[in-house]
């Protein structure tokens, strides 16, 4: 696997004459959970580093308002209709005298350490064209520590989009963490789904970029 950003320049956040735009915690709530799309009350306060009860009063209101609505089956909530179409206006509110183009020169860095996170992820899920199934430790420790790699390119990118917009701050934390976990053994924090994993991690922080750029996914052929 070829891994092309490790000498890819990224601009401090130091060199911009700007602070970061601290979003309302009501925002955070709201936006992760459009992010997510289904979530349970401890991811949306991992991803938003917020206090249970202020995620659980702003989900209340959101639920009285019929913007969100909660699945006590599998306790996830969601936003309704009327919620996803509240949200652009929401987000605009938040992006107000923000200058977002700030972003575009760590996001063109963050798509090219993209393209090897995913070849990275297929090396981890497949080996030799079949599931792996994590009895070889010098291999899963070898992509792991790839893994390692590609996190040190990305941290500083994460910083720096951090330092730009304050709610993009948590993402640093929770990649590291993951890393962390998988280095000790827990194989379900690479690329699993829904469990707090690198892999959420990382598609939450893209489709957070995504969105706050106004991005559309399709036409940039990103995934």
């Amino acid at each position: 696997m070829s891994f092309v950003p490790c000498d890819l320049e990224v601009t401090p956040f130091t060199s911009l004459a700007v602070m970061a735009h601290s979003s309302t915690p009501a925002f955070r709530t709201f936006h992760a959970l459009r992010i997510k799309g289904f979530a349970t009350v401890d991811t949306l306060i991992e991803m938003t580093a917020l206090q249970v009860g202020d995620v659980e009063a702003h989900l209340a209101v959101m639920l009285e308002a019929e913007q969100a609505q909660f699945r006590e089956a599998r306790g996830l909530w969601q936003l309704t209709p009327d919620g996803r179409a509240a949200y652009p206006r929401l987000l605009a509110d938040d992006l107000a005298g923000v200058d977002y183009t700030l972003l575009a020169p760590s996001y063109a860095t963050f798509l090219a350490i993209n393209s090897s996170f995913k070849e990275l992820c297929g090396d981890w899920q497949l080996r030799d064209g079949d599931v792996n199934d994590h009895s070889d430790p010098a291999y899963d420790a070898d992509v792991i520590d790839r893994l390692g790699t590609l996190d040190t390119a990305v941290q500083p990118v994460v910083a720096t989009v951090g330092g730009v917009l304050a709610r993009l701050e948590p993402y640093a934390p929770r990649l590291a963490q993951s890393l962390a976990r998988l280095q000790q053994g827990e194989t379900n924090m690479f690329t699993g789904v829904m469990c707090g994993s690198y892999h959420d991690a990382w598609m939450e922080l893209h489709e957070d970029l995504i969105l706050t750029q106004g991005i559309d996914r399709s036409a940039e052929g990103s995934f």
